[in-house]
């Protein structure tokens, strides 16, 4: 059955995500080598469109299961004069916080076994680079289910400005949001940015 535009209640909801989740991160980790960087290489052309980057601490994420890969494009811009940030999960089902980042810092192991820089003062991005599993026509994503950046966007203050990264062909017609999705100010896939008016630009 087609659950696409029909209202929901969430364990529908919970288990259609699932489903839909298991397909797109396949989809992507499916891909070869040379396609996802020609994809990245796109969607980075696309986020060169974000105005006067190096004023920015920018949070953005170490790639996993497919998740197109900008640490190249991080360092251009650390080069620029930006700064950066990763994100590290500190207590479950709670905030992120972010860490500074920059080529040769001292990283460890996180949660799902994803590098983290080493513990250190708690930085606040200004705009944040946000991976896709999926994504939908009102700028709501699909993540990989633990919340975590939801919980972190709708917990900083101020709030930074929200730039999902993905894939193009992980477009779906909506994610059925609830109260605690947190929309992204704006997606960047290969096909283009789209930017949501929420006037935080």
């Amino acid at each position: 059955m087609n659950l696409a535009h029909t209202a929901m209640e969430w364990p529908e909801v919970k288990a259609w995500r699932r489903e839909r989740r298991a397909e797109l991160i396949a989809y992507r980790s499916g891909l070869a080598r040379e396609e996802r960087e020609k994809v990245r290489d796109r969607v980075v052309a696309r986020l060169r469109e974000v105005p006067d980057p190096k004023r920015h601490r920018i949070g953005f994420y170490m790639p996993f299961k497919g998740e197109l890969d900008l640490r190249g494009f991080l360092r251009e811009l650390l080069a620029q004069g930006a700064t950066a940030a990763l994100p590290a999960v500190v207590e479950k089902s709670r905030p992120v916080e972010f860490r500074d980042w920059y080529p040769g810092v001292a990283m460890e192991r996180g949660i799902w076994d994803i590098p983290v820089p080493k513990p250190g003062k708690p930085v606040l991005p200004t705009l944040v680079f946000v991976p896709l599993v999926g994504f939908d026509d009102a700028g709501y994503r699909l993540g990989h289910g633990g919340g975590y950046y939801d919980r972190t966007l709708a917990a900083l203050s101020p709030r930074p400005l929200a730039i999902g990264v993905g894939y193009a062909a992980t477009r779906l017609p909506t994610i059925h949001p609830q109260p605690h999705d947190i929309p992204m100010d704006a997606i960047a896939t290969e096909d283009g940015m789209t930017w949501f008016d929420r006037g935080r630009r």
